[in-house]
């Protein structure tokens, strides 16, 4: 049964990766600037949902934009045509595996699936432009606490729907005295996505959301620490800190579910 239900929720992480880069394309532009309405060839791109494909490059030549054989017009947040439209789909289906494995058949698990794809969109998009859109962060704070909500009213919930609320307002509290102190090595997108990440890891309790987010400060601090050996950049050289906070939220899951 537990190989049955991780498998599903592999491939449903599988599917739900599918749509997250052309999101992604969407999103992975600077502040200020309109959302992305067109592919890299300057054709039209109707809707967020879909695949990262477009439909007249592939049967066009007049675009001018370099695609790589195998992926004609397949594009990535990079805003070029590449592969690299198919790793959200590898990352999706791995994190929706694991927390089915560590968090087994119970109510929260649904909720959980439901979330991992907008926490990997906003990774990519981090990673890509260093910026974390409210059209992402805050529906996902708000949705996070209603659907745990309904989550906790079902048999067999592993959790506490009103210490998941206090722990958004915990983490985000926390994350927006960073920022008030030090303004340069703290966003404030990095401020709004710790609200709907501190709900799902005070969902399992303090020692969850503890262990989530110290764990997603040490991952970026090896990740500093690499770039300094490697590259010898400065200790101010701003990096995005998103993909490390949701890294250390599934570390959290991972460790607090209560199948492990």
């Amino acid at each position: 049964m537990r190989l049955t239900l991780i498998a599903l929720a592999a491939v449903y992480g599988a599917a739900a990766g599918l749509l997250v880069p052309r999101a992604a394309y969407r999103l992975a532009v600077g502040p200020g600037t309109p959302w992305r309405a067109e592919c890299p060839g300057g054709h039209p791109l109707p809707g967020w949902v879909g695949l990262a494909r477009c439909r007249e490059c592939r049967e066009c030549r007049g675009c001018g934009e370099p695609r790589k054989p195998g992926t004609p017009g397949t594009y990535d947040a990079s805003g070029t045509y590449g592969p690299g439209a198919a790793a959200p789909v590898a990352v999706t289906a791995v994190v929706c595996a694991l927390v089915a494995a560590a968090v087994g058949a119970r109510p929260e698990l649904g909720v959980w699936l439901l979330l991992a794809p907008f926490a990997v969109l906003l990774a990519v998009v981090d990673r890509s432009v260093r910026r974390l859109p409210d059209v992402v962060t805050l529906p996902l704070a708000a949705g996070s606490a209603a659907l745990l909500g309904v989550a906790a009213l079902l048999p067999g919930a592993g959790g506490s729907w009103p210490r998941a609320l206090l722990g958004g307002v915990v983490l985000g509290g926390a994350y927006l005295v960073l920022f008030l102190v030090n303004p340069r090595g703290m966003g404030f997108g990095d401020v709004k996505l710790a609200l709907p990440l501190g709900v799902v890891l005070g969902w399992y309790g303090w020692g969850t959301l503890l262990a989530g987010a110290f764990a997603g400060f040490a991952l970026g601090a090896v990740y500093g620490l690499s770039l300094v050996a490697v590259r010898g950049a400065g200790r101010k050289e701003a990096m995005p800190f998103g993909p490390f906070m949701v890294a250390g939220a599934l570390v959290g899951l991972l460790l607090g579910g209560p199948a492990v």
